[in-house]
């Protein structure tokens, strides 16, 4: 499986970036972004589930950033708005091969969760 992120680069802030992530090879279940600056751990961002009735944000970027998804492309969004300089980070996507019985928001909100994982794309929020 792989997973394929697109759509970041430089924005002033107050702007709004869109990011992509295609997963291609099997059908993917609950999928993630995360984010990771400079010297930092890698951070939850949001998760949605595969038929994403269910969505979680970090608190940080609550109200600013949506995630959605178009599971017939196997693909996962992350529309963000508001951007602000501490927003700047590599951002990944990340997805679950099985298809839990009991989703938990909690659950996917930590890096173990996730078995499959993008190549990062930078996001830059210029002040």
């Amino acid at each position: 499986v792989q997973l394929q992120a697109s759509g970041g680069g430089l924005v002033q802030a107050g702007g709004s970036l869109r990011l992509s992530c295609a997963a291609s090879g099997r059908t993917v279940y609950a999928m993630g972004w995360f984010r990771q600056a400079p010297g930092k751990e890698r951070d939850f961002v949001a998760v949605a589930s595969w038929s994403a009735y269910s969505t979680a944000y970090a608190d940080s970027v609550k109200g600013r950033f949506t995630i959605s998804r178009e599971n017939a492309n196997n693909t996962v969004y992350l529309q963000m708005n508001s951007l602000k300089p501490e927003d700047t980070a590599v951002y990944y996507c990340a997805a679950d091969r099985d298809r839990v019985t009991t989703y938990s928001d909690a659950y996917y909100q930590t890096v173990p969760s996730y078995d499959y994982w993008g190549q990062g794309t930078l996001v830059t929020v210029s002040s």
